[in-house]
């Protein structure tokens, strides 16, 4: 439905809307991290389980999480982006408070589950959000601070969860979930929930075939150590999640409604942000996940301090990361991801070559820390502007939420490879700790040798466009109502 500028509706308030859509992303990004202090405590409460199978507590969020993402975006344009971050905010408030009562770890990675399902509708509805009740000329930053909130959320969740762990165990990592739900369910009221066409759902059988797909994988990298790497079992999930992951593609490629938008891959620079944003998903989740383990199993700091020790990676982090999205030079954006990922490498080569038994923590892990969170915002923001900045306007909420879905792909690997490579049982050995830090040096680099290729090619200006706020058009993988295509010349 078209928007009338005469129209006496009342538009919500820049900082109502930027705090709903931030807010939104935040908790989305937040609970694939939040939970990573909480293996050992979880430990204690399921003593029957082992660490590999405690860890699909955040292997399956973000399996599901990276699984529905596009397929949500599409959601938009049947629901509405006030309706579908409604039903996303509503399923994603029910399921922690589902997870924080969960009496045994089958009900709580059900309840997970149905979280990242609730979290991955959110992200392109908080975006709709921001591209329809925000003014066109506030627009750039309003974006700006939602990347920084998604890249504070990922840095910042370690510390949060090892504070509320040591105060009132892991139950409270999800409950915090439900008064911050409930308090932005109730501000959503200020968006105005416009018309929207009836159009067919997103093509159920390719997300199951995608979800399938990807989960197999993970199995197959995360079982690999314990069924070893020539077993059936192994080579079956891995096979199988190959084939099923390359059918949801072909079959993405011919239906009129896909679960994801391969036509957006066309694009160059799409396409590079999301083969940068793969490798770094790996290396992000994998880097968090392993510093707070290493802190409470080799130097048995308790979940408080363990928490505290992260907080200033992740404040740089936000900082950066605020900082690059005000201000990123969008003709030199390869510079930005590339010394943004080199700056991680030389962070976890530090970590690395130094770690012991020895605690050093000031000497040592906080430098790092920020070092490594200076990195992480860096190319958190530089990627996501690069996939926006690369496609129609009218297809931003659908690139943002295609490529954040490869970087929860890559990260849930990431994970895996963690799991892999750490012993089953705890262990206050640093050797295997420091084999995980190397691997994400690895794919950090990979990242940053990707992301040189952003660099422009001469006769090839980047593409970029101008939204006029007269006419809306439908946009594919929206809820809302962006603006017409102006002009295509302009330099960003």
């Amino acid at each position: 439905m078209s928007r009338n500028p005469n129209s006496a509706e009342r538009q919500p308030s820049y900082p109502v809307v930027v705090t709903l859509a931030a807010g939104a992303i935040f908790l989305s990004i937040l609970d694939t991290t939040v939970a990573n202090l909480a293996v050992t405590d979880l430990h204690s409460s399921f003593p029957g389980s082992s660490v590999t199978d405690l860890t699909w507590v955040i292997s399956l969020y973000a399996i599901v999480f990276a699984a529905f993402l596009a397929p949500a975006g599409r959601l938009a344009d049947v629901l509405g982006r006030r309706r579908l971050y409604i039903a996303g905010m509503g399923l994603f408030t029910f399921a922690s408070m589902l997870c924080a009562v969960a009496p045994a770890l089958p009900a709580l990675l059900v309840a997970r589950g149905l979280q990242a399902l609730g979290a991955a509708a959110m992200i392109p509805a908080s975006l709709a959000v921001l591209l329809a009740d925000v003014d066109p000329r506030r627009r750039g930053a309003a974006i700006g601070l939602w990347s920084a909130a998604a890249s504070a959320a990922a840095a910042a969740g370690p510390s949060l969860g090892g504070i509320l762990i040591d105060a009132a165990g892991w139950r409270s990592v999800f409950l915090v979930n439900v008064p911050l739900g409930l308090a932005l369910l109730a501000g959503i009221r200020a968006v105005r929930a416009p018309a929207h066409p009836e159009q067919g759902l997103p093509d159920p059988l390719g997300t199951l075939l995608l979800t399938a797909g990807t989960g197999l994988l993970v199995l197959g990298v995360t079982q690999g150590r314990e069924w070893h790497w020539d077993d059936p079992r192994t080579l079956g999930s891995l096979i199988a999640g190959l084939v099923l992951s390359a059918w949801a593609l072909l079959r993405a490629r011919r239906h009129p409604r896909p679960a994801l938008q391969t036509r957006l891959w066309r694009s160059r620079p799409f396409a590079l942000a999301n083969l940068v944003s793969l490798f770094f998903g790996a290396a992000l989740y994998a880097w968090l996940l392993i510093g707070a383990l290493f802190l409470v199993d080799v130097w048995h700091y308790p979940w408080i301090s363990a928490g505290l020790s992260m907080t200033p990676g992740a404040l740089l982090s936000a900082a950066v990361a605020a900082m690059v999205g005000r201000s990123l030079s969008r003709s030199r954006p390869h510079l930005v991801v590339f010394c943004g990922a080199l700056t991680l490498v030389a962070a976890g080569l530090w970590l690395g070559l130094t770690l012991s038994s020895q605690p050093a923590l000031w000497s040592m892990w906080i430098p790092v820390g920020l070092l490594a969170g200076a990195g992480i915002g860096a190319v958190s923001t530089g990627v996501s502007s690069v996939a926006a900045l690369s496609v129609e306007p009218a297809d931003f909420a659908g690139a943002t939420g295609l490529n954040l879905a490869v970087r929860q792909i890559g990260g849930a690997l990431g994970i895996a490879a963690l799991a892999a490579i750490l012993p089953v049982a705890t262990s206050s050995d640093p050797a295997p700790y420091r084999h995980v830090v190397f691997f994400t040096c690895a794919t950090a680099a990979v990242a940053g040798l990707l992301g040189l290729g952003f660099a422009r090619r001469r006769g090839h200006p980047a593409p970029h466009t101008t939204v006029r706020t007269t006419a809306p058009t439908p946009a594919a993988g929206t809820a809302g109502t962006v603006g017409t295509v102006g002009g295509k010349e302009a330099r960003p």
